[in-house]
């Protein structure tokens, strides 16, 4: 796994992604990167969700519509059944998603 904690200490901006593909990489899952980065990168919670989230979309050059939720921002966001959300990065495998919103439209649940 990559030294995300040396990388964060040293003040470098630490992004999350599935990198999705057959080859080295088969899984769809950011619940599962979220709770590897947290059990075996040494980041807390929310490190993990801030570089899946607004960290990612800087990544891409979209910081400035998405990833986080700010006035003038696209409004896309999950909902999760739990009740702190320290607790997604432990439900490895299971989904708490209880609904997806989509430029502030539900798309799921």
């Amino acid at each position: 796994y990559p030294r995300a904690r040396d990388m964060i200490e040293a003040g470098l901006a630490v992004v999350l992604a599935t990198d999705f593909n057959p080859g080295s990489s088969p899984t769809p899952s950011m619940p599962m990167v979220v709770s590897l980065a947290c059990t075996q990168m040494k980041m807390s919670p929310a490190e993990a969700i801030t570089a899946a989230t607004i960290n990612a979309a800087y990544s891409l050059g979209r910081g400035d519509k998405i990833g986080s939720l700010e006035s003038g921002k696209l409004a896309n966001f999950a909902v999760f059944d739990c009740e702190d959300y320290r607790e997604i990065a432990y439900w490895f495998g299971i989904s708490r998603t209880h609904s997806v919103y989509v430029r502030g439209e539900c798309v799921f649940g």
